[in-house]
C-alpha cells in the first residue's frame, strides 16, 4: 500500500526544518572559523607586538639554494631535539648509566656545540675551506614539560622557569655556531612534551605549545642579526631545501602510527610512518627526499629518514616501561653536498662511552679458542 502523499503544508514544513538545520550548521562553521582566525591573529600579534619579530616568513636564505663553484664540503646540518630541559633522571633508578638535570643539560649543550664545530672544521678534510653556513633544526621536546603527574612532581623547575633558561641556552648555542659558520638557518617545530594541554590536540597544536613561545623568544634575540634566520613553523612540519635536497622536519609523534615491538623496536613504526607521510604529502605538492625526526630517543640512519637521539639520554621510562637498550646521549650531524647530496654523517656524543665491568683497555682483543 502506497504511503499517503504529503500535503503542501507538510512539504513546506519539512523544507523549513532542513533550512533551519543547514543554517545552524553554517552558524557553527562560522563560529569555528572565527575562533581559528582569532587564534591565528593572536599568535601573529604575539610574534609582532610582544616578541617584536616579523610575521611568518617561509622564504629560505639564498645560501641554502646557491653554491659557489670550486671545492666544497657541503652544508653542515644538525638537529637539536629531545632535550627535555627541566626534567630530572636519577642515576640510582637507571642502573647507574645516566643522570640528568639542568646543570648536566647545560654541560651537554656546550659539549654539543663545541664538538660540532670541531668535527666540521678539523675532521672534514681541508680546514681552509669555508662553509656557506649551518642549518640547525630545532625538532621539539626541548622542554620536559609537566604533562604527566610524575614529571610535575620530579622536574627541577616549573615549565615557565624552564622556558626562560631554555631560551638563553638555545640562543647561546646558535650564536656560537653562527660565529664559526658565518650564517645559520634555524627551522623549528614543536614536540609533544612542551604542550600546555593535558591531551595532545591537532587544532592549534603549535600555538598551544610552550615551545613555540620559546622559539619566538630565541628569534627575538636575533631580530637584528642579518646572519641568523628562523623558520618557526605554524604547523607540525617544516619543509626546506638545501642545494635542491628536500627536507621535512617534524617531531616524529605525528606519523600516523603507534607502538613498536620487542624485536625491531621503533623501526617498524618509523618506516611505516615515513611511507604514510610521504604518500600524503606528495598529494599536496609537499614531497620530500629526507624526513628529519626526533621523538624516538635513538640514533638511526634509515633510507629517507634521519632519526635523532636525545640530549636527556636513558631514563626511567626507557628502562622500566620499554625495557629499551641503553642509548648514549647524542645528537645527529650530517653534510649536504651540492652535487652528491648527503655525504658525511656523524653522531655527536655528549657523554663518555659507558664501560662495562671487566672491559679490556686494549684497542682490539680476541679470544684464542685453540689455546684454551
Amino acid at each position: 500500500m502506497a504511503a499517503p502523499r504529503k500535503t503542501d503544508a507538510e512539504r513546506l514544513s519539512d523544507a523549513e526544518a532542513i533550512i533551519r538545520e543547514r543554517n545552524a550548521e553554517l552558524v557553527a562553521a562560522r563560529k569555528q572559523i572565527q575562533q581559528l582566525q582569532k587564534s591565528d591573529d593572536t599568535a601573529r600579534s604575539i610574534r609582532e607586538n610582544i616578541h617584536k619579530i616579523a610575521a611568518y616568513d617561509p622564504d629560505p636564505p639564498e645560501w641554502l639554494v646557491r653554491h659557489k663553484a670550486g671545492s666544497n664540503r657541503g652544508c653542515p646540518i644538525t638537529i637539536w631535539s629531545d632535550w627535555h630541559y627541566g626534567e630530572v633522571v636519577a642515576k640510582s633508578q637507571v642502573g647507574g648509566v645516566n643522570e640528568f638535570n639542568r646543570v648536566i643539560a647545560k654541560r651537554r649543550v656546550e659539549k654539543l656545540v663545541t664538538t660540532t664545530i670541531d668535527l666540521a672544521h678539523n675532521h672534514m678534510g681541508n680546514a681552509k675551506l669555508n662553509y656557506p653556513g649551518v642549518v640547525i633544526c630545532l625538532g621539539g621536546d626541548m622542554l620536559g614539560g609537566d604533562i604527566h603527574e610524575e614529571l610535575a612532581k620530579t622536574n627541577d623547575r616549573t615549565t615557565q622557569q624552564s622556558i626562560e633558561d631554555l631560551i638563553d641556552l638555545i640562543a647561546a648555542g646558535i650564536e656560537t655556531m653562527a660565529s664559526h659558520f658565518g650564517k645559520a638557518f634555524v627551522p623549528c617545530v614543536v614536540g609533544n612534551h612542551g604542550r600546555s594541554t593535558k591531551r595532545m590536540q591537532m587544532k592549534d597544536r603549535v600555538f598551544t605549545s610552550h615551545e613555540w613561545n620559546a622559539y619566538c623568544g630565541v628569534a627575538r634575540h636575533f631580530k637584528r642579526s642579518k646572519n641568523v634566520q628562523f623558520l618557526i613553523s605554524e604547523e607540525a612540519d617544516a619543509n626546506f631545501e638545501v642545494y635542491g635536497h628536500r627536507y621535512m622536519l617534524t617531531h616524529g609523534d605525528s606519523l600516523g602510527v603507534k607502538g613498536g615491538d620487542g624485536i625491531i623496536g621503533a623501526l617498524g613504526p618509523i618506516l611505516r610512518g615515513a611511507l604514510k607521510t610521504h604518500r600524503s604529502e606528495s598529494q599536496i605538492n609537499a614531497e620530500f627526499d629526507t624526513m628529519i625526526i626526533g621523538h624516538w630517543h635513538q640514533p638511526l640512519w634509515l633510507p629517507g629518514v634521519i632519526v635523532n637521539n636525545s640530549l636527556k639520554g636513558y631514563d626511567e621510562f626507557a628502562r622500566l616501561a620499554l625495557r629499551a637498550p641503553y642509548s648514549r646521549p647524542s645528537q645527529m650531524l650530517w653534510f649536504n653536498h651540492p652535487q652528491h647530496g648527503i655525504t658525511a654523517r656523524w653522531e655527536v656524543y655528549l657523554e663518555p662511552a659507558f664501560e662495562r665491568a671487566n672491559s679490556k683497555s686494549s684497542w682490539v682483543s680476541w679470544e684464542n679458542s685453540a689455546a684454551a
